[in-house]
């Protein structure tokens, strides 16, 4: 059952006498605030459309503050702003040593904001707990599928519905061990920031103010905007939605990292030999398959 039997519970701000407020829509203030939050974190970082993004962010604001509960105010706080850092960051998949700086530099402070302030106001919403609480089969189970399935969506994505997804990852012309390792480190960091900040923050605070499945809806938003800024084109955004999605059900269950970050490296391996084999046919990574 989703709702999180393993690990200590959730420590949700309860919806006070201003949160419970409806709007003209019927909807309550914080659901709203949460609803803008959804509107400006794709228009604002992978759209950049500036006139719907900037609004949307500060009107999310606003009802943020209004809220009675300080918790709320700091949690969403700093999920919006972690959003606006986000927004200026120059998300690409340049690996050259500029491109790391750059792009790594942003996902730090997106990271240290909500860790270093929670820390001291809210502690325990930020949990960096690697191991599960209780070791479960069933999660062994979600791991051994992910393999099969990562494998072959990632041969249909790449092969048959956008033939030029490799082609968002620039490799010379001709094989360079360096480049390729750099391309494998790179990859290999993005996705274990996606699982820290995605589902070990967003989700991990939203889910404190809201339920499991508006939580994991809103986290899923985060997650395919950021990936869909740095290459998931095309219907890249539906997979990602869908992968976002059932992260967030695994954290939920297990109130760990260790999980979500195997799935995701092991779907880093196989777009990792995907993109290698485009460029270089006799040299990918998993060539026996």
């Amino acid at each position: 059952m989703i709702g999180g039997t393993v690990g200590p519970p959730y420590d949700l701000v309860p919806a006070l006498d201003g949160a419970r407020a409806r709007t003209p829509l019927g909807l309550s203030t914080r659901s709203l605030a949460l609803l803008l939050f959804c509107v400006a974190v794709p228009t604002l970082i992978p759209l950049e459309w500036w006139f719907v993004g900037v609004p949307t962010w500060l009107g999310s604001i606003w009802l943020v503050l209004r809220d009675p509960d300080a918790r709320y105010r700091r949690r969403m706080g700093v999920l919006l702003g972690s959003v606006a850092i986000l927004a200026f960051a120059p998300i690409e998949t340049d690996t050259s040593n500029r491109g790391y700086l750059l792009v790594g530099g942003f996902f730090l402070a997106a990271i240290l904001l909500p860790t270093l302030v929670l820390k001291k106001t809210d502690p325990g919403v930020i949990d960096y707990r690697i191991w599960p609480y209780k070791f479960r089969w069933l999660d062994v189970l979600y791991v051994l599928i992910a393999v099969p399935l990562a494998y072959f969506l990632i041969k249909w994505y790449f092969f048959t519905v956008n033939l030029y997804m490799p082609t968002q990852w620039a490799l010379p012309p001709e094989y360079d061990n360096e480049e390729v390792w750099r391309l494998v480190v790179g990859l290999n960091c993005v996705g274990i920031w996606d699982e820290l900040f995605f589902v070990n923050i967003c989700f991990a605070v939203l889910r404190t103010m809201h339920r499991f499945w508006i939580a994991n809806l809103a986290q899923a938003v985060v997650y395919t905007a950021v990936l869909y800024d740095m290459a998931f084109i095309g219907i890249g955004p539906f997979l990602i939605y869908a992968f976002a999605l059932t992260q967030g059900s695994m954290y939920e269950e297990s109130k760990c990292l260790l999980w979500v970050l195997i799935v995701h490296l092991i779907i880093d391996a196989f777009l990792l030999e995907n993109i290698i084999a485009h460029y270089y046919p006799n040299h990918g990574s998993f060539h026996w398959f």
